[in-house]
């Protein structure tokens, strides 16, 4: 398991790739495989651990370069290759010169967006590469076809616990960007006359953007800023709200804020862009809405929705065993065809 070198593994607050390999290293183990993960050397888990740098880069004070730092994370990668029956990269791109022209079976998961201008020349380079997308939605600006699956990212069921009333604010969880549609939900709550609490992180590239045109929507007495919080502090934050506002302006290739908070039973408010029609139902686990005043109009309806059906959807298909399982599904495929395969070795 290689994972970006941003945040640890689990991150300690915010990092949603970082979060994922966790939960997967940890659900691979426990399904009784043998794991090692490439991580920095502040990560946690029951799998071997092997780090290339002591912390990770958003928290180390000597001014890491970061593709330094993940070039030597895939040398050692490349050093110990044969070792694994299957090697997972979970590093966006960085990879791929060197991973052609493993003998082991390996495949990448693109947690990020795909409708970026320069990538589909990058896969067209790759194709012979095995991919696999977080949701349906992700893969439709790329035109590869070498796609190994899809697979819908998962959380341990035990990390959140269902909390069946309902509180009396509006949560929104996640970075300070403006596509993640934080005005948008200031907004919201605004409009709606209820408490907004933000939870969230604001990047070096975004401070500008918080600065002008958050910080100064901040003065109403309905909303608070929060800041980062860990997972237990997720884990109140999200069960205690009345509804958790997700009006995102991108094309979110999953998000993984919505599992979780249907996984504290409470409903979500979303807008309809990438994934959220493959993560919720709409009438059931929350709203689907089209614009602010949908959703302050929807917020009226959150009654109608049962909470414990947000939570057993969650289980149903957001869990992070289903999610180990589907992964070793898409591994035993991929030693089966490279066994049948003779390898093709790639000048460089």
């Amino acid at each position: 398991m290689v994972a970006p070198l941003h945040e640890s593994v689990p991150p300690k607050t915010y990092g949603g790739t970082e979060r994922i390999v966790a939960y997967l290293t940890d659900a691979l183990m426990a399904l009784g495989h043998e794991v090692t993960l490439f991580a920095s050397g502040d990560s946690t888990s029951s799998a071997d651990l092997c780090a290339v740098i002591p912390r990770s880069l958003r928290l180390t004070t000597c001014g890491r370069e970061p593709v330094i730092s993940h070039m030597l994370q895939l040398c050692e990668v490349e050093r110990q290759a044969e070792k694994f029956d299957v090697i997972h990269f979970h590093t966006d791109l960085l990879h791929y010169p060197i991973a052609r022209n493993f003998a082991v079976p390996h495949v990448t998961t693109l947690h990020g967006r795909l409708d970026l201008p320069d990538l589909n020349e990058v896969d067209q380079e790759f194709l012979d590469l095995p991919m696999i997308s977080i949701s349906n939605s992700q893969r439709r600006p790329f035109s590869r076809q070498n796609w190994a699956g899809t697979v819908y990212n998962g959380i341990p069921v035990a990390t959140y616990d269902f909390q069946p009333k309902a509180g009396d604010y509006l949560a929104f969880l996640g970075r300070i960007a403006p596509e993640k549609g934080p005005v948008e939900a200031i907004q919201i709550a605004l409009r709606a006359e209820m408490p907004l609490k933000i939870a969230a992180k604001v990047d070096r590239v975004n401070q500008d953007f918080y600065d002008s045109q958050v910080k100064p929507l901040l003065s109403s007495s309905l909303i608070e800023f929060v800041g980062e919080v860990d997972e237990q502090g997720k884990n109140q934050f999200l069960g205690g709200a009345y509804a958790t506002l997700f009006p995102i302006q991108w094309p979110e290739p999953f998000g993984l804020v919505m599992v979780e908070s249907m996984a504290c039973g409470t409903p979500v408010i979303a807008f309809p862009k990438g994934a959220v029609p493959e993560v919720m139902v709409d009438g059931k686990t929350g709203f689907i809405v089209e614009t602010v005043d949908q959703a302050v109009e929807a917020l009226g309806r959150i009654d109608e929705i049962n909470r414990f059906d947000c939570r057993q959807h969650f289980r149903d298909h957001f869990s992070s065993r289903r999610m180990a399982e589907d992964y070793v599904a898409i591994y035993q495929e991929l030693i089966r065809s490279k066994a049948d395969s003779p390898a093709i070795i790639h000048p460089i």
